[in-house]
């Protein structure tokens, strides 16, 4: 796993979020996808799990993502820092992002600054 991979799959989950895309942000995550949002109080498992938590926090709250920074952490592992703005207000988060041999999200750890 590349960086360059790991930059494009951030791209897109970046893109389809702020086009609020639901289909394309999903087809980006492996069937058995973890994303865990302490900010939430839950926590969001397969293919349902990420279809609401992007409905839920990106489309309904109309969020719009904005990169700040993108760093590696090892073998198929980076870490976004993420400016999140919407009908919720202003945010700054980070995004663990986990991706697996097929180039597919296989988990996103979330947390708010």
């Amino acid at each position: 796993m590349t960086d360059d991979t790991l930059r494009r799959t951030a791209d897109a989950l970046i893109a389809a979020t702020n086009a609020f895309d639901t289909e394309a942000a999903v087809a980006l995550f492996a069937p058995d996808a973890v994303i865990d949002d302490p900010s939430t109080g839950h926590r969001f498992d397969g293919e349902a799990g990420v279809r609401d938590y992007i409905e839920r926090y990106f489309v309904a709250y109309r969020t719009v993502t904005r990169l700040l920074s993108i760093d590696s952490l090892d073998e198929g592992r980076c870490r976004l820092r993420v400016d999140f703005t919407g009908d919720f207000g202003h945010e700054i988060g980070r995004l663990d992002i986990a991706v697996n041999a097929d180039g597919l999200i296989a988990r996103i750890d979330a947390e708010l600054e």
